[in-house]
């Protein structure tokens, strides 16, 4: 409406010229396009002028109230009242006043809608028009309810989430019984006091993750954020940008704004580096820098950033001979090494495998609606397995388990083969002394290939030539 001039400052719309031909401040031309503009409005619209007389409606106000243009245009607001066609014109207030309002109106087909009037003021500061825009009440409480109940799912959402989550969290720390742990776990309390660096040494799948959220949740940065970042997720070019963000334009594909990293997105809590080892030499010299002075840099920024973070790293290589190798800082090395914490793997704390199976036969009977349980010969072989893959295996076997089973306990027979086989109990074997070490020799090697994922690993685990262990592996057709 090229008649209108918009005043930011106070707010409100000013017309030029104060004679309305016609009752319309336009051109015949003109008005035509703003006919079109009103009717692609998604919200209805009702115009009128000082004098209460209507000047315009759009297509969405008669779908809105079943009101027609022809029944609306020239006539003054009340007069529409008092036929009926609604309850309540904001006109007479608003031009009165020179504030906006709004209100509740019945319209003539039963339906509410919600009214919002503004005033349209001329050069000299007086009331020429009044632009209502309508909603619908019954879409605006539909909307409502649905918000209402979308917010009830999250809500349920998030405590399920959060009871899962507290119970994984502390799923060996609760109730462990090996001595190593019970210590292990005094010190991660120690720790969590400070805001010192934590280096979480051990295999995949020990729980330096959880270990990580403990020392986090018994901080005081406990009520602060904590982020956990997969170095190995990452590809390489980006994880500089992960880390400490990036600056519009720094790169082909970056946003048009920057991001900011997860350094910036932890301001006053956790960073949970897991696999640091995995860094670049150039990812590690920014690292640093951050650990060092509370300080990053955006990529394709010169702006020195100050940031407030503890950080926790974990890892399952040697640092030490990374660094030997080049491959990893030495300097970066002795920055980390100043909490470490080495979590010992699963077969080295067997007293530790069944208040662990309890435990998750507790989180997904919950999560899955069942009542699984365990016989005591099932739950005897489980602790003689091995877990090459440590806590995370045992967790996964727990729920697939939940989750297949039709009968309510675990018995032997429902274990996967390859942990029956693992057994070794002479007294089922039967045989000479040979073929009884034969079949232990097999089974160890098969276990190992299975942990180790390669011959020279499993050569390295038992100090023997490449050579030998290739041969026995041939031999008991464990490999082809």
């Amino acid at each position: 409406m090229s008649n209108l001039q918009h005043a930011p400052d106070k707010r409100r719309y000013f017309a030029r010229g104060s004679v309305l031909k016609k009752n319309s401040c336009f051109s015949n031309d003109i008005e035509a396009f703003c006919d079109g503009i009103l009717d692609v409005l998604s919200d209805g619209v009702y115009i009128s002028d000082r004098n209460g007389i209507t000047l315009k409606v759009n297509t969405m106000y008669e779908q809105l109230t079943g009101l027609k243009k022809e029944e609306l245009l020239g006539r003054h607001v009340l007069e529409l009242v008092r036929d009926g066609k609604y309850d309540i014109a904001l006109n007479p207030e608003i031009v009165k006043s020179g504030q906006p309002k709004t209100s509740v109106q019945m319209t003539k087909i039963g339906k509410k809608v919600f009214l919002s009037g503004h005033p349209v003021f001329d050069k000299d500061g007086q009331v020429v028009m009044v632009v209502t825009f309508v909603r619908d009440v019954t879409l605006l409480s539909q909307l409502q309810d649905q918000m209402g109940h979308q917010q009830e799912l999250l809500d349920r959402f998030r405590s399920e989430a959060h009871y899962i989550s507290n119970k994984s969290a502390a799923h060996s720390y609760a109730e462990v019984q090996s001595p190593r742990m019970q210590k292990l776990i005094g010190l991660m309390d120690v720790l969590a006091k400070s805001d010192a660096t934590v280096l979480l040494l051990g295999e995949t799948g020990v729980g330096k993750g959880v270990a990580a959220r403990r020392i986090h949740e018994k901080s005081p940065r406990s009520r602060q954020p904590f982020f956990k970042v997969d170095c190995t997720t990452i590809p390489e070019n980006l994880i500089e940008s992960e880390l400490f963000g990036y600056e519009a334009g720094a790169f082909s594909g970056a946003q048009a704004k920057g991001k900011a990293g997860l350094f910036e997105m932890a301001e006053k809590g956790t960073l949970f580096l897991d696999e640091i080892g995995e860094l670049s030499l150039p990812a590690q010299a920014k690292l640093l820098r951050a650990l060092q002075d509370q300080e990053i840099m955006r990529v394709g920024s010169t702006a020195v950033l100050r940031v407030d973070v503890r950080f926790i790293a974990a890892t399952n290589r040697d640092l030490q001979k990374a660094v030997e190798q080049g491959t990893f800082r030495r300097d970066l090395y002795y920055r980390l090494k100043v909490g470490v914490l080495e979590l010992p793997p699963l077969r080295e704390r067997r007293e530790d495998i069944l208040p662990l199976v309890e435990n998750f036969l507790d989180l997904f009977n919950h999560k899955y609606k069942k009542k699984v349980c365990i016989s005591e010969e099932a739950a005897q072989l489980l602790t003689e397995y091995r877990w090459p893959g440590n806590v995370r295996e045992l967790e996964n076997f727990v729920q697939s388990m939940v989750v297949i089973r039709e009968s309510e306990t675990l018995q032997v027979a429902d274990l996967p083969h390859y942990m029956a086989q693992s057994r070794v109990c002479i007294d089922q074997r039967g045989g000479s002394l040979n073929e009884i070490m034969e079949e232990m020799e097999k089974e160890l090697l098969r276990t190992a290939l299975q942990e180790k994922k390669s011959v020279a690993a499993v050569a390295g685990y038992y100090k023997v030539d490449r050579t030998t262990i290739f041969r026995k592996l041939k031999r008991y057709g464990l490999i082809q």
